[in-house]
């Protein structure tokens, strides 16, 4: 049975924003591997489209972002989107009865799914599908965008934390 996981880098003021904030080079790597071990990953329609973005090789990557766009490539996709219709290579779309969906990908797939982004993100928290919340903090403040939590957080309950490289700290939750 897998286990949906919801985790992010987050500023210290609850925002995520990709373009506005990067993970150091530990916390990077930690993605690397993170990612390598998923079972695979359900997305919105917008971030699927930004993380289509590892797709096609860019000549400027370093190791790094060979090996993560490697990693990414090769999980499974899922992309949860009313107006796509059709998804790229080893991507599933699920365009009705998300909680179905979700209820048998937990049922039938090993492992982790990670969920993408918060606004999916809320609507599988309202659906009580949410296993774990991992919430990557770095010292930068954003003082807007989109938040890690999209409206009230559920009733949660600290399992874990830890410290990954010069800067970043994670927390883990489960709900509860």
């Amino acid at each position: 049975m897998a286990r949906i996981v919801f985790g992010m880098n987050v500023s210290l003021d609850g925002y995520v924003d990709h373009d506005r904030f990067a993970p150091g080079v530990e916390l990077f790597r930690h993605w690397i591997e993170q990612v390598g071990g998923l079972t695979g990953s359900l997305y919105g329609r917008r971030l699927y489209e930004l993380m289509s973005y590892w797709e096609e090789d860019d000549p400027e990557w370093g190791d790094d972002h060979r090996v993560f766009a490697a990693a990414w490539r090769k999980q499974h996709k899922w992309v949860v989107s009313r107006t796509l219709t059709s998804v790229g290579p080893n991507a599933t779309l699920i365009n009705d009865d998300v909680e179905a969906a979700v209820r048998r990908l937990k049922a039938e797939q090993p492992g982790e799914i990670d969920v993408g982004g918060p606004v999916l993100a809320k609507t599988l928290t309202d659906l009580g599908l949410i296993d774990e919340y991992r919430l990557y903090y770095r010292p930068v403040v954003l003082g807007n965008g989109a938040p890690f939590f999209v409206g009230s957080p559920p009733p949660l309950r600290l399992v874990a934390h830890e410290r990954f490289g010069e800067d970043a700290v994670r927390l883990t939750y489960v709900p509860g």
